[in-house]
């Protein structure tokens, strides 16, 4: 029997979702997707649920999309509303990155509250010399915490970049040894956990409302002009 691509186990107001493609660095496809916005439909309706943490399983916490197949219009739907998901939820969303994080990977921990990175960590936004645009409101949020001469070198560059060099740049809260990145998770999320429910869903959404005001608009943009470069690409260019 085929593992699902998604565990989801919720315990003592923590929901968990892991990522578990293990053999593919946890790349993205829309099973994967799909299943992550079932995981947090529940979540947000579960009132015993007060945080949500995110990780990967095996040697690197997202590779992206799965390149194996063109991407398609699909596709672009269901990352934009996973990271819409992410945003729009009541509760504290955890991101525990560790290895690779990659395209829409980042992009949608660039969504979170909250990053924790193990000192492994790496990161990239490959979308450019794909020939792709990015997702996940990235063009909002990157601009946001990095400032826009480094979002726009991060993104049309490509370059890969350390765990420490994301958080001097805003991008992660928290840089550990690889060893101590479960602890390390567990003790943020308790610590979010035991902040009253209302409390926390305001201090939230009214940070995004103010800090990512553009997102919304950021989610427009960069869908019609990835369906823009889908329509000149040579594999579908008449």
């Amino acid at each position: 029997m085929t593992p699902p691509k998604l565990l989801l186990e919720a315990a003592d107001g923590l929901a968990t979702l892991t990522l578990n493609r293990p053999d593919k660095l946890n790349a993205i496809d829309n099973e994967m997707a799909r299943a992550i916005l079932d995981a947090l439909d529940a979540v947000g309706s579960d009132d015993a649920v007060r945080v949500v943490r995110v990780r990967g399983s095996g040697r690197a916490f997202c590779a992206g999309r799965d390149v194996s197949a063109a991407p398609t219009e699909t596709d672009l739907e269901l990352v934009q509303a996973v990271s819409r998901a992410i945003v729009r939820l009541t509760k504290p969303v955890l991101f525990a990155v560790h290895g690779w994080t990659v395209g829409a990977g980042l992009e949608w921990m660039l969504n979170a509250d909250i990053v924790v990175a193990a000192q492994n960590s790496r990161f990239k936004l490959p979308e450019a010399e794909l020939g792709v645009f990015v997702t996940g409101g990235a063009s909002a949020t990157l601009t946001a915490y990095a400032g826009l001469a480094r979002a726009k070198a991060l993104t049309l560059l490509g370059d890969a970049f350390t765990a420490a060099q994301a958080q001097a740049w805003g991008l992660a809260w928290h840089v550990v040894p690889d060893a101590e990145l479960e602890a390390a998770a567990q003790q943020v999320a308790a610590r979010l956990g035991a902040l009253r429910p209302d409390v926390a869903h305001r201090f939230k959404r009214v940070f995004n409302d103010i800090g990512l005001d553009k997102f919304e608009r950021a989610i427009d943009l960069e869908c019609r002009t990835q369906r823009a470069l889908a329509g000149t690409s040579p594999a579908t260019r008449p």
